[in-house]
């Protein structure tokens, strides 16, 4: 079983910076990929971008290329996602999501892990 983790939610300004994290525990992850998830009041949980474990490979949904990041640290056992140039409509719970065999990394329910989500709040 593994456990997820994240940390680093908070509020900013609209064209601040914050940094989540996704600490892993239990057994080690070493599945095929694992991602960041967003949802919004209101809003279905959306896809945000994926990082695969074997390449470090990574994949983002277009409404955060170019400003978001997303990387992991094989010897903390942790993910992260480094977000810029935040927008108000990135205001969401950010959950951290595991998926142990290939296939789709953009939909929800092909994923087998979820941490409890961490707030970020973007003000206008």
């Amino acid at each position: 079983q593994v456990q997820l983790v994240e940390s680093g939610g908070g509020s900013v300004q609209a064209g601040g910076s914050l940094r989540v994290s996704c600490a892993t525990s239990g057994r080690t992850f070493s599945g095929f990929a694992m991602a960041w998830f967003r949802q919004a009041p209101g809003k279905e949980r959306e896809f945000v971008a994926a990082i695969f474990w074997e390449s470090s490979g990574n994949f983002y949904a277009d409404s955060v290329k170019e400003r978001f990041t997303i990387s992991r640290d094989n010897a903390k056992n942790t993910m992260s996602l480094q977000m810029n140039s935040l927008k108000p409509e990135d205001t969401a719970v950010y959950y951290c999501a595991a998926k142990v065999v290939p296939g789709s990394v953009v939909a929800s329910r092909a994923y087998d892990y979820w941490g409890q989500g961490t707030l970020v709040t973007v003000s206008s």
